[in-house]
């Protein structure tokens, strides 16, 4: 199993991006994915993660509205797209796919596999 993140980078208060997560190993219609992030000094924290199969999709609460999930699943591919982008959204963004469940719970703790991570910056 192997989870591949681009698309990080710096940009300004406002302004947007869309993280990548090309992935292999991973069955969209068994393994829920998605996407976490880590800010300095913070622990790891879920910001979405959703079903490739079922599209049932989960959103922390500081990103709604903001931040969509989405899965190409004939690519094997899973991004994030960011708006509106505040400097608290600043960290390493890091995409995981649960191997022990299908269901997203965006949670820490189960048979997570990770990514490398990408970093992003928000600039005020």
């Amino acid at each position: 199993v192997q989870l591949v993140e681009s698309g990080g980078g710096l940009v300004q208060a406002g302004g947007s991006l869309r993280l990548s997560c090309a992935t292999s190993g991973v069955n969209f219609t068994e393994h829920a994915v998605g996407w976490f992030r880590q800010a300095p000094g913070k622990e790891r924290e879920g910001v979405s993660c959703m079903s490739g199969y079922t599209k049932i999709k989960y959103y922390a609460d500081s990103v709604k509205g903001r931040f969509s999930i989405s899965s190409d699943n004939a690519k094997n591919t899973v991004y994030l797209q960011m708006n509106n982008l505040k400097p608290d959204d600043t960290g390493v963004y890091y995409c995981a796919a649960d191997l022990g469940s299908w269901y997203p719970t965006c949670q820490i703790g189960g048979l997570e596999v990770w990514g490398q991570g990408t970093l992003v910056t928000v600039s005020s």
